[in-house]
């Protein structure tokens, strides 16, 4: 897998990324733990064990550092041999990587282990099912804001694995505008004026529901608009409205997007399509860690 960047602030493989990961597996195992693994004092302190972490299905392999520093925090000592890369796709019974160290260690970081393997895994194994829908066409698949708490950047590093591209990280990192701030500014024409007197130097995106909403939002100099909901036939006339303008506009697809329609959503011209099920609906991976002594 090519090692990708989300939004250009955390690079894969920089101090950034590793403090991130770092992070968040201190936090987990800090909730897990707390005063300690009670259950792995019933195994003898010195004991050495083995083990190897197995995936159940079929699945993009994501989340490979985050495993990494789950045991390594619990014991630097535990060493981890992997057969796959991250991004790699693995079919089902495939070992993934075989583990040795304290046998204590290695129970005490198995379940946190897991969690982010099976969450980010399953993230980008959904993501690459969407980029292969609408492989040939020059659409972007993109992710929402609809993450799971405290692991946002973790999920829209697992889409990028996935093949897909990143919408804004947070509130802070760019402006998308909605009904509701339209509405509490008065008029798309206000809230695009307040927008562009912010000088945020960041990007600024507006939602329209309809075709009227799109010309006006055209009129008021957007130059990327999320289509809400919009049929079919309301992407292509969307499509042939912005090229009429000059292509003025990135034009971004979302609302009730499966893989039933992306396709056919892909083929209307949009730029970019967003999809909150990437990070919301997912469902874990199955995979499974067995000890040996």
């Amino acid at each position: 897998m090519t090692k990708t960047l989300f939004n250009n602030a955390y690079p894969y493989g920089s101090a950034a990324f590793l403090t991130l990961v770092q992070n968040q597996v201190q936090a987990a195992l800090d909730e897990d733990i707390g005063s300690g693994d009670l259950t792995a004092l019933l195994v003898p302190s010195t004991q050495i064990a083995s083990a190897s972490i197995v995936v159940r299905e079929s699945a993009v392999i994501c989340g490979i550092d985050w495993v990494n520093a789950c045991f390594k925090q619990v014991d630097a000592n535990v060493e981890i041999d992997w057969f796959v890369t991250e991004g790699q796709h693995a079919p089902p019974q495939q070992v993934l990587c075989k583990i040795k160290g304290l046998a204590r260690s290695l129970l005490t970081a198995e379940r946190c282990a897991l969690n982010f393997l099976q969450t980010l895994s399953a993230t980008a194994t959904e993501t690459r099912k969407y980029v292969e829908a609408i492989a040939g066409i020059d659409a972007k698949i993109l992710d929402t804001r609809k993450t799971i708490p405290h692991l946002r950047l973790a999920q829209k590093y697992a889409v990028t694995v996935g093949g897909g591209h990143n919408q804004r990280l947070a509130l802070y990192d760019g402006i998308l505008i909605k009904e509701n701030h339209i509405a509490a500014a008065g008029s798309i024409g206000a809230v695009m004026q307040a927008a562009f007197a912010l000088g945020a130097d960041k990007p600024i995106q507006i939602e329209v529901e309809d075709l009227d909403e799109l010309a006006q939002a055209l009129c008021a100099g957007a130059t990327n608009i999320l289509l809400d909901n919009f049929s079919i036939d309301l992407l292509c006339q969307a499509v042939e409205i912005n090229a009429n303008n000059n292509k003025k506009a990135v034009l971004e697809a979302s609302g009730g997007i499966t893989l039933e329609n992306i396709r056919e959503i892909a083929l209307t011209g949009v730029d970019r399509i967003s999809i909150g099920a990437l990070t919301k609906n997912i469902q874990a991976i199955d995979f499974s860690m067995r000890v040996k002594i």
